[in-house]
C-alpha cells in the first residue's frame, strides 16, 4: 500500500518503511512526525482518493536526519557595465523513515 501526502510544499508518494528527503520539517532526530494531508491511499482497486484530502487517512514518520542538499551557484552580470553579482543557496532538508500508513475510514 502506498500514499500521496503533502510535505513541505511537495506531493510525494510513499510507502512503509520507505525513506523520503523533504524540506525541513522542525523536530529533533528520532521523534515521529504525522502527517494528516493525505491526498490518496491505497493500491489498484482499494485506493482512495480524496476531495482533496482523504479524510482520517495519516502518514506517520520518524525523523532520521537533518541536513543540507546541495550547493546552488548563481550569477548576474551586465555586460559593459561593471556588474557583477554571485551568490549561492543550499536548501535545508529532512530525511524520514515512513513507519506507518493509516487509511482512515
Amino acid at each position: 500500500m502506498y500514499a500521496v501526502m503533502k510535505a513541505g510544499g511537495q506531493q510525494l508518494r510513499v510507502r512503509q518503511n520507505e525513506t523520503v528527503t523533504i524540506n525541513r520539517v522542525a523536530g529533533d532526530v528520532g521523534s515521529k512526525v504525522t502527517f494528516d494531508q493525505v491526498l490518496m491511499v491505497g493500491e489498484g482497486e482499494s485506493a482512495q482518493i480524496g476531495s482533496p484530502l482523504v479524510a482520517g487517512a495519516k502518514v506517520e514518520a520518524e525523523i532520521v536526519a537533518h541536513k543540507r542538499g546541495p550547493k546552488i551557484n548563481a550569477f548576474n552580470y551586465k555586460a559593459k557595465k561593471n556588474v557583477r553579482k554571485r551568490w549561492g543557496h543550499r536548501q535545508e532538508l529532512t530525511e524520514l523513515k515512513i513507519t506507518k500508513i493509516s487509511a482512515g475510514k
